[in-house]
């Protein structure tokens, strides 16, 4: 539950003067919400000592440039910590963190859950693209009509070149649907204090794609946190081949949390193991196997896909 803070009745130059928030403030925010947000790493502490030797001291006002420089410098330890600069942002800075918020139905489904495209390609090939992982309680409907009309299919590529993450709990349920009709362990996440698994679902039985059927999944320097997942997972099991370009690196758990009126953050606060390599993609990204750049993966993919030509 937040805090509920009481604000004084203050004259206007007042108030003008305490809106101002400088660099070294927020600095000084985050820091103290990376000390109790993720569970100990050595990575961290790192990226603490940078960020204070690199800010620390510096009481110019917030811009949007500073946030962009700020992300910039924690990239290589973190590189899913993003700042959103909103010169009319309002609101006191959080105490506790709120979380993520419940998803909504009004603005998810005229976006069909973010499957954007479901199309046949070149010798019988299936192209379902997807730009985001929506809550699988409004998401599946579309993900399952999406590999619905994937059946008969010679072949899937799965374009996520777009894809700039979303919910765990898709990422697991698209994966069972290539992975198997029986349910695999993915990762776990370590959080401050306690531990989480991720399994694929359970399927009835003839559900998910025949394990004969080769796919291809597109990633791009756009795809993100999420998106890199489960192209990430699917690789490490040697079930697709990767096509286009490295992905950024962002692996870690994060929440939402306002730092000063005028700035908000996504914060790690869990990291991902992947249960067959025992590590994650934080800061190498995906590699693809089949390396060109995003606008030609298409034909990459089909070119390097095991698919028989018709007569």
């Amino acid at each position: 539950m937040a805090t509920i803070k009481t604000t004084p009745v203050i004259a206007a130059s007042t108030a003008s003067a305490l809106e101002v928030t400088t660099v070294s403030e927020v600095i000084t925010r985050l820091a103290a919400w990376l000390r109790r947000l993720p569970p100990p790493q050595e990575r961290i502490d790192r990226l603490l000592a940078e960020l204070e030797e690199r800010f620390a001291g510096r009481t110019e006002r917030i811009t949007e440039g500073a946030c962009a420089e700020i992300e910039r410098v924690a990239w290589p330890y973190s590189r899913h910590l993003l700042l959103q600069y909103d010169r009319d942002g309002a609101g006191e800075p959080d105490e506790e963190d709120p979380g993520w918020p419940e998803p909504d139905p009004e603005a998810i489904l005229p976006r069909a859950a973010q499957v954007r495209q479901v199309s046949r390609l070149d010798r019988g090939a299936c192209l379902i693209r997807i730009d985001g992982f929506e809550s699988l309680s409004i998401a599946q409907p579309y993900l399952d009509a999406a590999f619905a009309l994937a059946r008969g299919a010679t072949g899937i590529v799965l374009d996520l070149r777009s894809n700039v993450g979303g919910y765990p709990e898709t990422v697991a349920y698209l994966a069972g649907r290539l992975l198997g009709d029986k349910a695999v362990k993915l990762s776990e996440v370590t959080y401050r204090d306690h531990h989480r698994q991720w399994w694929t679902p359970d399927l009835p039985t003839g559900t998910a794609v025949p394990a004969d059927m080769p796919v291809a999944v597109l990633v791009s320097g756009r795809t993100f946190s999420s998106g890199e997942a489960l192209a990430y997972h699917l690789q490490a099991r040697g079930r697709v081949t990767i096509v286009g370009e490295r992905t950024p690196g962002a692996a870690d758990h994060v929440t939402d949390i306002r730092l000063a009126a005028t700035v908000t953050g996504e914060l790690p606060f869990g990291y991902c193991t992947d249960s067959v390599t025992g590590t994650n993609w934080e800061g190498r990204g995906v590699a693809p196997q089949v390396d060109c750049a995003a606008d030609d993966a298409i034909d990459a993919a089909l070119a390097h896909m095991p698919i028989p030509k018709r007569r």
